[in-house]
């Protein structure tokens, strides 16, 4: 499948890019740098060449039907504030998993909420998935709120199954069918 725009709102969504018209790389490189990303998400090394391949690899997972990644963008400049993501993708089940981060600039203001909220309408209206998962490490308070707002439903708990800061932590799984309300 081609890449999908959104239009959330207050917030344009598109695949990431990096071509003469736009750039993602200098916002995937700040969220390599950014302590409170890097706490709770795997994030390439702060380079210039993996922010490359980072964008590349968004593009060919998109069209293998892998993992469809937006950037989260402010709509009058295009600039990229965030990501949200449906990886683990199998039309076939029906289900994804979702994930998402935010730069500072962008927290705080309802980005990621509004964001994920328009990609989970898009799964299940437009790819016709019936399941989306969410994890977060039990002290990501952020994330935590976000799946409230999201709709998100509590499952279970892994126990030790992330580490942040070189000790292991609980996540927390949560789910959003279609059918929910």
């Amino acid at each position: 499948m081609d890449p999908v725009e959104i239009n959330a709102g207050s917030w344009y969504l598109r695949a990431l890019r990096a071509d003469d018209r736009v750039d993602d790389r200098p916002a995937v490189l700040a969220s390599c740098l950014d302590p409170e990303i890097c706490r709770w998400r795997r994030r390439p090394p702060p380079e210039h060449a993996e922010a490359d391949a980072y964008v590349r690899l968004r593009a060919q997972e998109w069209a293998r039907d892998e993992r469809y990644t937006w950037a989260v963008c402010e709509p009058t400049t295009g600039e990229m504030l965030g990501e949200i993501e449906l990886a683990a993708v199998d039309l076939a089940l029906g289900t994804a998993e979702a994930a998402c981060w935010a730069l500072p600039a962008a927290r705080g203001r309802g980005m990621t909420t509004t964001a994920l909220s328009a990609v989970l309408r898009f799964a299940f209206d437009g790819l016709g998935l019936r399941r989306v998962t969410y994890a977060w490490a039990e002290d990501n308070v952020a994330s935590a709120r976000v799946a409230v707002k999201c709709g998100f439903r509590p499952e279970l708990i892994q126990r030790a199954a992330w580490v942040v800061e070189g000790r292991t932590t609980d996540i927390l799984v949560a789910s959003r069918l279609a059918t929910d309300s």
